[in-house]
């Protein structure tokens, strides 16, 4: 498993991280006993970081996480939660008291006094403007509440703005061989600023497995059955926004690619993702330890090089650009 820093935190963590939506909720019903063995299976892999937040299944997520890690003293994990969805997304909500209540809630969750990762959840466009929420985060950390503090955001405009900040640690954005738009700016500017970037819906919602169909159906309390339309959060957090049809064509032709390099296309859209200049970890979700397994053994692969990069950025422009590049 190859490493790397992740950004402003000086921390080592491995190339594919553990994403930890799917032991919450939202994702179809997963046992406590099914969630360790999938923590189980990732740490025996070389992962080194979950990331987690407060509204995954209420808060379950990161209580299954504090009971797991509070089992395996021995264990180097680093865990990045995330906060701000527990109320409608306003600026105001985001108030220094607010703040603070949901830090508190997630450190009982954890079982820790001090956070590693705190990310603001995909907040408001104008909060990046507010200097007081930065300057409350700021102090946050110097009373020893977290090491360090990110944002999670839906577009590369927020991202750039988050990055402009002189305190932001990490920026998580959704990259995938279906959404390249971040590769154009937010990288670059990502490895100038010294922020890591966690790359998130790293297999558009499980269409990079190659194994969805269009006859494929989702469970109803599955995001991917419920939200394809936006109907409950950004329609860009379920198939990276991309129509599913043509996600579905699209799969099958990055299938054919993966299989000249003898590969998965699993394990080829993350590898590949592991090898973009500026992404310090990838957090694709894992229902099973088989998941977990293989995810991890992505970050191995050698480097896939200049031809297949250069394939994936055109099956891109063929299948999505005109559709989704300007809209986030």
């Amino acid at each position: 498993m190859k490493t790397s820093t992740l950004g402003r935190t000086g921390a080592t963590v491995s190339s594919i991280s553990l994403g930890t939506w799917q032991l919450g909720a939202d994702w179809g019903d997963v046992s406590d006993e099914d969630a360790r063995a999938v923590l189980d299976a990732a740490v025996e892999s070389g992962v080194t970081m979950f990331d987690t937040a407060d509204v995954y299944g209420d808060g379950r997520s990161e209580q299954l996480i504090g009971r797991y890690l509070a089992d395996r003293r021995d264990l180097d994990v680093l865990v990045a939660t995330k906060m701000g969805r527990r109320l409608p997304q306003e600026v105001e909500n985001y108030s220094a008291e607010n703040l603070r209540a949901w830090n508190d809630r997630s450190r009982k969750n954890l079982g820790v006094d001090t956070l590693d990762l705190t990310q603001l959840h995909c907040p408001p466009t104008a909060l990046y403007s507010v200097d007081r929420v930065f300057d409350d985060l700021d102090a946050m950390v110097a009373e020893g509440r977290m090491r360090a503090y990110g944002v999670s955001v839906e577009t590369v405009e927020e991202a750039l703005a988050a990055i402009a900040r002189p305190n932001v640690a990490t920026v998580q954005i959704i990259i995938n061989a279906f959404r390249l738009k971040p590769l154009d700016a937010v990288l670059p500017a990502a490895i100038d600023a010294n922020v890591g970037i966690i790359a998130r819906v790293p297999l558009a919602s499980g269409l990079l497995s190659g194994r969805y169909t269009s006859e494929t159906t989702f469970a109803e309390n599955d995001h991917r059955n419920y939200n394809r339309q936006g109907d409950a959060f950004d329609v860009g957090e379920t198939f990276s926004g991309v129509d599913y049809e043509k996600g579905v064509a699209a799969a099958q032709e990055f299938s054919a690619l993966a299989a000249e390099y003898d590969l998965a296309p699993a394990t080829a859209a993350l590898a590949w993702l592991t090898q973009v200049p500026g992404v310090s970890t990838v957090i694709p979700g894992a229902r099973s330890p088989e998941q977990a397994r293989m995810n991890a053994a992505a970050g191995g692969v050698e480097p896939l090089g200049a031809e297949f990069h250069a394939r994936v950025v055109d099956l891109y422009d063929r299948s999505f650009r005109a559709a989704i590049h300007d809209r986030w």
